[in-house]
């Protein structure tokens, strides 16, 4: 494919499972990236791709007024912005920051007001889709910020995802994204409770999962999932780990609205069962081995062993 007119160059930190494909995507539709990762091999498979490396998130946001970041959590945000040589020791005035992270909505707003007192902007935009999605370019955004800022970034945001939409206020972003992953862990736990129900009763899983998906019970989750679960591929679009990490913001912010979440807990408690047994880099469907493991049952090839 040949690469368009060169366009706004934009400072791009956190090159992983997520943000390798993103930046790809950028750098195909003529964007200029300025990037930056801790691991090195992580900004030459980039660079390979057209990036220019940087030697820290601050000589990255020297070079653009538009700073995404895609990182694993909270601290690691609060360091690429905050810490020694961060973005804020070299952002321009009116620069404008785009955390796709997905982390604490409470950082977020945190953040958001540093991000202010230096002189720019923040816009929460954590993703949904995973790796293949991110691959493809057709990510869901969840967006939390100053309208007349969003709309600025919006054409970036669109040139990686199919759905970019404005929550609210920063950390509304945030705060979605957590009710999403909520709503796809408990899909998984209900697709796993469901298929070892079927294998431990003698009835093909294969053809429940075929019977059931186009009625009411159907899902994305489901049509994504149960084939994998089934196949018994578990190579990570979404990491057990990560999941871990967005249920455990989820209780936090629970607690913080004086709410709980007992749904929530039990998914939260399976995946952890999963991690503590080394699991946790496999993909989030590996929640099937929990109830696998608790009945004896294995949901493969459609056929109970």
């Amino acid at each position: 494919m040949e690469k368009q007119a060169t366009r706004e160059a934009i400072a791009f930190i956190g090159l992983g499972i997520m943000g390798k494909p993103m930046a790809g995507n950028l750098l195909k539709a003529g964007y200029t990236l300025y990037i930056y990762d801790i691991l090195p091999q992580a900004v030459e498979a980039v660079e390979k791709m057209g990036g220019i490396p940087c030697a820290s998130p601050k000589e990255a946001a020297s070079k653009a007024e538009r700073v995404l970041t895609m990182l694993p959590n909270s601290p690691e945000v609060k360091e690429v912005l905050l810490g020694e040589n961060g973005v804020l020791q070299g952002m321009r005035p009116g620069s404008i920051v785009v955390d796709m992270s997905s982390i604490d909505p409470n950082v977020s707003v945190e953040l958001g007001k540093k991000v202010a007192e230096a002189g720019g902007f923040l816009v929460d935009a954590p993703v949904s889709g995973g790796e293949p999605k991110a691959i493809d370019g057709t990510l869901s955004f969840m967006c939390g910020g100053e309208p007349e800022v969003f709309e600025k970034v919006r054409p970036i945001l669109e040139t990686m995802g199919a759905s970019v939409t404005l929550v609210g206020e920063v950390g509304s972003g945030n705060m979605t994204k957590l009710a999403n992953q909520i709503v796809v862990a408990l899909n998984i736990a209900a697709v796993s409770e469901a298929l070892v129900l079927a294998a431990k009763s003698g009835v093909d899983p294969e053809k429940v999962y075929k019977a059931i998906r186009g009625g009411l019970a159907g899902s994305t989750v489901m049509d994504a999932k149960a084939p994998m679960m089934m196949e018994r591929r578990f190579d990570p679009g979404f990491r057990i780990d990560l999941h871990v990490k967005d249920l455990n913001n989820a209780v936090q912010a629970g607690k913080a609205a004086e709410m709980d979440l007992p749904l929530t807990h039990m998914a939260l408690d399976m995946m952890k069962r999963l991690q503590a047994e080394g699991k946790g880099k496999l993909d989030h469907s590996a929640l099937v081995q929990y109830y696998e493991e608790r009945e004896q049952v294995e949901i493969k090839g459609g056929k109970t062993p």
